[in-house]
């Protein structure tokens, strides 16, 4: 018996589901649109969860990863899943407050007629999270959907069974099925759980995967959000402090041993200045991990076939004429895979476009490095590829920066660091194309998972009776005053 087999329960049968799904939607109905003392009391209930379960979290996680930093698990998917929730309760209220917009015309606006838009809870969300991050991903969609007033399924991934499981445990321990309930189970349960009408559906994960979750909500004409991912690029200027750039790289693509949507997935650098950031490049590695194979602060790989689909990324780029340089700072041997699963941070110098490195999302610690002669050539290599979910700057020079932003289109942008937009509560995330569709976090969550009523007061006057039959002069002047330029 597998482990999945162990900690997963399946339940794929769709009548299971369909049911649990009318509770939600029944409870919801039946209580209304809830007031912002129930919202905040439902966000509280998650942050206590997390913050008193913290320990058997990280160390689920662990379990699940064969090897993972519990700082990383206690930064990144414990106390950025809080911060999410806190953040989108202390700002409910001011969210939830009605929209004031101007009547048109302005005339009616005179005689007391008004017009708002008013936020409505959608009602019941599924979310479907991912491995990487199987915390983060779970209650950081999960705030935006409290603070909008809704329910929530969720369905975690098989491939982290222990956390998932115990999210399941926490969550059933904390509230009631028709507020929140958790479905565990495989691909075969993904399948039937997209299929559902939810009110609004999010999914984090492959773009493959994403096609097909995009078809099945389509049937029931259920509003997506789709994040994705993609090969992110960096883009580092002339003017950038090499030093710094390089160590904040590595940083982004080792963390989670580079198992990041948004982890930079490659890197344009100025050709005469690719042995300078491949030097330090390797210093800042040796900084940060001085051995790897049995550090604890060195993620490993997340199963044996996301190993063997890195190596061959690595195998494909020898065989094709890249070098390979392995940061590898205690000299250990990393040539067969082991229990661990880890694999040194890897530079791939002056990449092709055939190479596989090139051509696919790595979501592992390898990072091509290729060069440009100006900035103009760096902008095309951006633009020839797929929209990516991010885009990396580093420089001080503030008109090449605005080059490269107005030029280049991702979902989002971090200069002179990587990945650190996300953490931004107030900024929305999200791709754009292939990397996905919408937004949440922050006000763009609660806006994602409410639904913008527009509401129209009329003026207690009879001030519409000349737009009435019979139409004469009246009508005629009304009319030829809006038909101008």
């Amino acid at each position: 018996m597998s482990d999945a087999e162990k900690y997963i329960p399946t339940c794929s049968d769709r009548p299971s589901l369909m049911g649990l799904l009318q509770r939600q939607k029944l409870a919801q109905i039946g209580s209304g649109t809830p007031s912002i003392e129930v919202r905040c009391d439902r966000i509280d209930r998650a942050v206590h969860l997390l913050v008193e379960n913290k320990d058997r979290l990280t160390d689920a996680l662990c379990q699940d990863f064969g090897q993972r930093s519990i700082h990383t698990s206690l930064l990144t998917d414990v106390a950025a899943s809080i911060a999410s929730l806190k953040y989108a309760r202390d700002k409910l209220r001011s969210w939830t407050n009605p929209d004031r917009r101007m009547v048109s015309p302005r005339l009616l606006g005179l005689f007391g007629a008004r017009a708002s838009v008013i936020h409505q809870p959608k009602g019941v969300v599924g979310i479907m999270s991912p491995w990487n991050y199987p915390v983060n991903l779970v209650f950081s969609p999960l705030a935006g959907a409290l603070a909008a007033g809704c329910r929530a399924m969720i369905k975690p991934s098989e491939i982290t069974p222990r956390t998932s499981q115990l999210v399941a445990d926490l969550i059933r321990s904390h509230f009631d099925e028709s507020e929140i309930a958790v479905v565990l189970g495989g691909p075969e349960v993904g399948a039937t759980f997209a299929s559902l009408p939810f009110d609004h559906l999010l999914f984090t994960g492959a773009g493959a995967v994403a096609r097909q979750v995009a078809l099945a909500a389509a049937e029931n004409l259920v509003p997506t959000t789709l994040e994705l991912g993609g090969k992110s690029p960096v883009v580092v200027g002339r003017s950038a402090n090499f030093e710094l750039a390089a160590a904040r790289v590595m940083m982004g693509k080792s963390v989670n041993a580079g198992q990041t949507c948004l982890a930079p997935d490659f890197a344009i650098l100025p050709e005469d200045r690719l042995t300078e950031f491949v030097h330090h490049a390797k210093c800042a590695v040796a900084s940060m991990y001085p051995t790897i194979q049995e550090n604890p602060d060195y993620t490993s790989v997340i199963t044996p076939r996301h190993w063997e689909r890195l190596q061959g990324y690595l195998q494909d780029a020898r065989s094709k004429g890249a070098e390979v340089v392995e940061l590898n700072p205690g000299g250990e041997d990393f040539s067969q895979q082991r229990p661990n699963r880890k694999i040194p941070p890897t530079l791939v110098l002056n990449p092709t476009d055939d190479m596989l490195v090139m051509q696919e999302e790595i979501f592992g610690p390898i990072l091509p490095l290729a060069t440009y002669k100006s900035i103009e050539d760096a902008i095309h290599m951006v633009n020839s590829r797929p929209r990516p979910l991010a885009l990396y700057y580093f420089g001080r020079d503030g008109s090449e920066e605005q080059r490269v932003l107005s030029r280049t289109t991702s979902g989002g942008v971090t200069v002179n660091d990587v990945i650190m937009h996300v953490a931004m509560d107030d900024l929305p995330f999200g791709g754009i194309g292939p990397s996905g569709m919408g937004a949440y976090h922050g006000e763009e969550g609660f806006k994602t998972f409410s639904h913008a009523k527009a509401v129209y007061r009329q003026s207690r006057f009879d001030i519409t009776s000349p737009l009435r039959p019979p139409y004469g002069a009246g009508f005629a002047r009304i009319v030829g005053s809006l038909i101008r330029r």
